[in-house]
């Protein structure tokens, strides 16, 4: 068995000792699970966020969309922007913009002023989380030890997406929209207060002139791209608008590549997709977000609109799917450490669409224990295993200047993978729940029909994941 090969150590003026680099670490945490639940969180609080600021339905879909949009957009600049001018200061510089952006929003007044904040909150996100991410890689350059910080990395995921739905109930019944927002501020300044005293100042390793037309193609093309998925849910597939955005989003990539090959300092150097590891675990975060976005989507609208559920219902419905993913990702580096990350991977992403498949037998008159349970236990198995080990390959043997470059990477695809996800199998549900009412179906069981469809779709695009993990290097964490 091969080990795993590492990326060299960041420049850490002073490195931290153990139980600094595990404290560091949760508070690394604490900052990704707020990107990642601020994603989800809001959805519960549309209606009444819609009703008091004056929003149409249109105009809604933006609250999300305006994240969204800055979020996956601008991820691979921010992941080059942390390894050039240190990973730590672009790490707080994104923190600080997102707890000024989170007051914003919980204090507005206007839909203008509501999605300039959004945009603003997607856009320091962007800054912050693969900056994180690369922090972790030099936190924990012992490969072992990396496995664990991974698996709590993947956990936390998991679990931002799965808590969105319930946290979002829960603030918005007690305290109102606006606290689906000003959650963010506390939390936020904790993380920013406590980094500093943890993580010792990184050396930037700025140089020469930053890739600027490269910068500009890959955003726009990020952005177009992210537009014209969420414009299939909002306009339709063949509505001129999505048309427009996916050929802007060819045509700037097409550029991008161009740009990068011509440069001395491309803002993406091509060769990184070399590292076979690499490629196959953007490949299958891509693919593994397209599943688990989709699958929250329907399950909190199959909760709500078929079986009846209130929002807190729906969201404490949630947590055993999270209670799975955070067993499983406290476990699954000891099986890596076992089996290889291959295995683990196929494994997982196996047991991620057998769930799907078994959830798609879920009638309209489900009942949660009997039908709804085992199922999304199941998922939540599989998730936790894919997110842990996707997150190590993605890393694998990357070097410390671009750690940063391959946390943007990894983020941005799971943000594409969920845009696409999204759109993709949510048309499929919709084309099948019409056909469904037009034969005569009550519309419950139309719509139970449509999710049906899409959970069977969510799991072909899992084990597609499984097909393209075969092709990894397989890699166990060295033996001490």
């Amino acid at each position: 068995m091969s080990a795993t090969t590492l990326p060299a150590p960041a420049p850490f003026t002073t490195p931290p000792r153990s139980s600094r680099r595990w404290l560091a670490l949760s508070v690394l945490a604490l900052a990704q699970f707020l990107v990642v639940l601020d994603a989800s969180i809001v959805n519960i609080a549309l209606p009444v966020l819609g009703e008091q600021l004056q929003m149409t339905t249109a105009a809604l879909s933006w609250v999300i969309t305006a994240y969204v949009l800055a979020f996956g957009g601008l991820l691979l600049l921010g992941g080059r922007l942390a390894d050039r001018y240190g990973h730590r200061r672009v790490f707080l510089i994104g923190v600080a913009g997102f707890i000024g952006a989170s007051a914003l929003a919980g204090l507005s007044t206007s839909s203008g002023m509501l999605l300039a904040a959004r945009t603003v909150q997607g856009a320091s996100a962007a800054l912050l989380a693969p900056a994180a991410l690369a922090l972790l890689t030099h936190l924990f350059p012992d490969s072992r030890d990396r496995t664990k910080a991974l698996g709590v990395w993947g956990a936390v995921a998991g679990i931002g997406s799965a808590a969105g739905v319930l946290l979002g109930g829960v603030l918005t019944a007690a305290l109102g929209w606006q606290a689906v927002f000003f959650v963010n501020v506390p939390i936020g300044l904790l993380v920013l207060a406590a980094i500093p005293f943890l993580i010792t100042r990184d050396v930037a390793s700025a140089r020469g002139k930053l890739d600027m037309p490269g910068a500009a193609t890959i955003t726009g093309a990020l952005v177009a791209a992210v537009g014209a998925l969420s414009a299939v849910e909002q306009v339709g597939l063949v509505s001129p608008l999505t048309f427009g955005l996916a050929v802007a989003a060819v045509v700037l990539g097409v550029a991008f590549v161009v740009v990068e090959r011509r440069t001395a300092e491309p803002l993406v150097p091509l060769r990184v997709f070399r590292n076979r590891n690499l490629s196959v675990g953007n490949i299958v975060m891509l693919l593994v977000g397209a599943a688990m976005v989709a699958l929250f989507f329907a399950l909190s609208v199959y909760m709500q609109a078929v079986l009846g559920y209130d929002a807190l219902t729906t969201g404490l419905t949630q947590l055993p799917l999270a209670g799975a993913l955070v067993v499983v990702a406290g476990v699954a580096p000891s099986v890596i450490e076992r089996i290889g990350a291959r295995s683990t991977l196929i494994g997982s992403l196996v047991l991620l669409a057998g769930g799907l498949v078994w959830l798609s037998f879920a009638p309209a008159d489900a009942t949660f224990v009997g039908q709804l349970l085992g199922p999304t236990l199941l998922i939540g198995t599989g998730m936790g295993g894919a997110f842990v080990t996707t997150t190590q390959l993605s890393v694998d043997g990357v070097e410390g200047g671009e750690s940063g470059l391959a946390g943007g990477l990894i983020n941005t695809s799971q943000q594409i993978g969920g845009a696409l996800g999204l759109a993709v199998l949510s048309t499929v549900a919709a084309v099948r729940t019409d056909a469904l009412v037009h034969a005569g179906v009550a519309t419950p069981a139309a719509l139970s029909g449509g999710f049906s469809w899409l959970f069977l779709g969510a799991a072909c695009i899992a084990l597609a994941g499984a097909v393209v993990a075969w092709f990894s290097t397989d890699t166990v964490p060295a033996s001490e």
